[in-house]
């Protein structure tokens, strides 16, 4: 049998899938660009293909989309309403790819579960829903591909475009705090004061604000790999850009690590994302939080969620404290 994850990334839709007896995944990603252009056969046929398989011989499917800020639960694909959302509008790009991806697998008649986001109405400390959104469910996926190597307790972030970080106590996901609230991503932060003002002088919508106020808007660089060649040189500039995103990660790391202390635990750290792949931004991090952390990578997420579709197809009706309703 095989098992198929799915990240809704800022970029690319990330496929993993898992075969009965093996534990190495096998990869597929398709920019999110792309994804919008083909039609939902040719969707699934990508799968079929890249992973040499049919679609009968597919387990299940977990699906990750949007914020996942209509449900609180792991729902089957078609109990779910708007996609799991509660609206495409406000924070974040649209493509329609990952639209497409959505609705390729709900009309394929594979066996598919939707994700949920972490929000106002999950089962999460209470203190930490006087934020409306905490995390999209892409970053649930990582979380349990961390559960499954065996750590129970640990905060995870995720640098990438955005910054969000995420703490699990005793196994359960005990809150998040997103990249709208908190730490910078490369592309992603949030609105400061001039950003406030752009947006109440019409200069732009506050979800451009969002979109655009990342380091490398600061630091005027086009995209990360830029940024990369630049501090591999040391411009100032592009190592000041890269010591923005360590110092704010470590601060929101932290914060959840005082979470935790509430729950008796102190737990590891795990950092993923592209820009944990950036041996410098990783060994900041350690340095300001003086301890040592595990590295995932951007595979991490979609590898997360096939594990959730082993583990469901299996009978699991628990994921990480958040409930599975889906009738096998």
């Amino acid at each position: 049998m095989i098992y198929v994850g799915v990240d809704h990334g800022t970029t690319a839709m990330r496929f993993a899938a898992l075969f009965e007896g093996t534990y190495e995944p096998v990869k597929l990603e398709i920019l999110r660009t792309d994804a919008a252009a083909m039609s939902g056969e040719q969707i699934i046929a990508a799968l079929e293909e890249n992973f040499g398989v049919g679609r009968t011989e597919i387990e299940m499917i977990a699906v990750t989309y949007s914020m996942g800020d209509g449900i609180t639960a792991i729902e089957d694909i078609h109990a779910v309403q708007h996609r799991g959302v509660q609206s495409i509008e406000g924070a974040g790009q649209k493509t329609g790819g990952g639209s497409k991806v959505f609705d390729a697998i709900q009309n394929s008649g594979i066996p598919a579960v939707v994700i949920p986001g972490i929000h106002e109405g999950s089962n999460t400390d209470p203190r930490m829903n006087i934020f409306s959104h905490s995390t999209s469910p892409e970053k649930i996926g990582i979380a349990y591909h961390a559960f499954c190597k065996g750590f129970q307790d640990f905060v995870l972030s995720d640098i990438s475009s955005n910054t969000v970080t995420l703490g699990v106590a005793k196994g359960r996901i005990i809150g998040a705090i997103d990249a709208c609230i908190f730490a910078p991503g490369l592309r992603h932060g949030p609105l400061d004061v001039r950003a406030i003002r752009d947006v109440d002088q019409d200069k732009k919508s506050a979800n451009e604000a969002f979109t655009d106020t990342g380091v490398l808007k600061r630091a005027g660089y086009a995209d990360r790999y830029e940024l990369i060649d630049a501090a591999g040189r040391k411009e100032p500039q592009a190592l000041l850009a890269l010591d923005t995103l360590a110092l704010f990660a470590s601060m929101e790391i932290a914060s959840i690590q005082i979470l935790l202390k509430d729950y008796g635990v102190h737990g590891d750290v795990f950092v993923e994302g592209s820009v944990a792949e950036i041996p410098y931004v990783v060994e900041k991090i350690e340095h300001h939080l003086g301890m040592q952390s595990h590295v995932l990578d951007r595979w991490s997420a979609a590898i997360g969620c096939a594990e959730m579709a082993r583990d469901i197809a299996k009978g699991a009706r628990e994921i990480l404290g958040l409930q599975v309703k889906f009738a096998l």
